[in-house]
């Protein structure tokens, strides 16, 4: 989606004949202000242009590296929490945009947080619950596929619960189906470092809270066999 939004910025920055003027010049503050009536024709109700705009300004100041992105990228992360109705780069946990490399030029991801995936999904109004948790070597956990699917997880005390070994991800819709994901800590750290793209960067959520974008992941992967709505697919 990020890609979709970041062509079509660029091409309303060559169109002259675009209401929005934008040059590819602007700062991302310059790019803010201009937006803003884009911003709120997509925002949804309870967020405002004004709150959003304090946002982005926000998760500049928070992440000093943003500012050092190409205004592009930063600018068409941001269109995409705008787009999902998600906060970026606040204590909520829904989106964060992210500061990495790519082919030398320091550029925005945006990235779908562990509690924004959760909101989304219970947007549908299909999902009764929808949860994921961290498995360490201390607790009890079995779980099994296929035609008799089991899955049960004891914590192991108050005390030390030693290291991840799993993580697992389930949902129950309104009219009584359910599904769950269960991945190994091996697998995830697998995952993390083919498809983030910030994978190993000291801004990567995987370095900031390994475990919200492991919940994440198996959240995402139960839900693919989830009969939600396709604009939730998206």
């Amino acid at each position: 989606m990020a890609v979709n939004v970041k062509n079509e910025l660029e091409k309303r920055a060559g169109n002259q004949e675009s209401p929005v003027k934008l040059t590819k010049n602007m700062t991302i503050v310059d790019m803010v202000k201009a937006l803003e009536p884009e911003i709120r024709r997509a925002l949804p109700a309870v967020l405002t242009p004004e709150r959003f705009t304090r946002m982005a300004l926000s998760a500049i100041n928070n992440t000093p590296a943003l500012a050092e992105c190409t205004p592009m990228s930063f600018i068409a992360a941001m269109m995409n929490a705008v787009q999902l109705g998600l906060e970026p780069n606040t204590p909520l946990g829904q989106a964060c945009m992210i500061p990495y490399k790519n082919k030398g030029v320091l550029e925005c991801q945006f990235q779908l947080g562990y509690k924004g995936m959760i909101d989304l999904a219970y947007r549908t109004g299909q999902v009764q619950m929808i949860q994921a948790q961290i498995v360490r070597e201390y607790d009890y956990f079995e779980y099994q596929y296929g035609l008799d699917p089991k899955l049960i997880h004891r914590p192991g005390g108050d005390g030390d619960r030693g290291d991840i070994t799993f993580t697992y991800g389930l949902f129950r819709l309104t009219n009584g189906g359910f599904g769950f994901e269960v991945s190994s800590k091996v697998d995830m750290d697998a995952f993390a470092a083919k498809y983030s793209k910030s994978f190993g960067s000291k801004y990567s959520p995987w370095t900031e809270n390994y475990e919200d974008m492991a919940k994440k992941t198996v959240i995402k992967r139960a839900l693919k066999y989830a009969p939600v709505s396709v604009d939730f697919q998206k």
